[in-house]
């Protein structure tokens, strides 16, 4: 699917079996959700009510629809829709006969409105990753560089754990030695482990 700025777009855009069914339920949660406003992420349709509600998107053969919010995993056990993988909540959608009944789903998207409305976090938070524990070639390398050792102090912990991971993923003691320098050169100018893609 190309992008597409707003959900009309999409839908207008989308293959032909599927814009019944988005255009199905963009109805559906503006009836459940009179308040839910739409928004493109992700090259998908977002609906928003006191947080992201559900979304839904086109793909060359099937649809996907899904809720957002955590907790609607045992909403959806409690309400007999069996748990699909890899399409959303309800698998590919193909037809209109893929998706639950009208009332059914009306139901659930009414359920997900109420968990954001509830103020019950939508994502459990992993803890915090620590700092990890810099290799003694590298702290070495690290301590002839004041920038560098800037830089990489400046980083959140993840963005610590690409370097380290990178140079102790070397094999060779030639390779480790060659991306230790790499690192230092490139935290003295400031850049992350994966710079050279970052306008990707």
């Amino acid at each position: 699917m190309p992008k597409a700025k707003n959900a009309d777009a999409y839908i207008a855009a989308a293959p032909g079996f599927a814009q019944p069914i988005l255009n199905h339920v963009r109805a559906l949660v503006h009836k459940a959700c009179p308040g839910a406003k739409e928004s493109m992420k992700w090259s998908h349709v977002f609906f928003e009510s006191d947080g992201m509600l559900c979304a839904m998107a086109a793909f060359k053969h099937h649809c996907s629809v899904g809720f957002w919010h955590s907790g609607m995993q045992a909403v959806l056990e409690e309400n007999g829709v069996p748990r699909k993988e890899g399409a959303g909540d309800f698998g590919p959608v193909r037809t209109l006969a893929d998706l639950p009944k009208d009332a059914l789903l009306t139901k659930l998207i009414r359920s997900a409105a109420a968990l954001n409305a509830s103020k019950v976090p939508a994502r459990r938070h992993a803890p915090p990753r620590k700092a990890p524990r810099v290799p003694a070639d590298f702290a070495k390398a690290l301590k002839a560089s004041p920038a560098a050792v800037a830089t990489y102090e400046g980083f959140t912990p993840s963005q610590r754990n690409e370097y380290v991971q990178w140079i102790t993923e070397a094999k060779r003691e030639e390779t480790r030695a060659s991306r230790v320098a790499t690192a230092v050169e490139w935290l003295s100018e400031g850049k992350k482990r994966n710079w050279k893609y970052a306008g990707c």
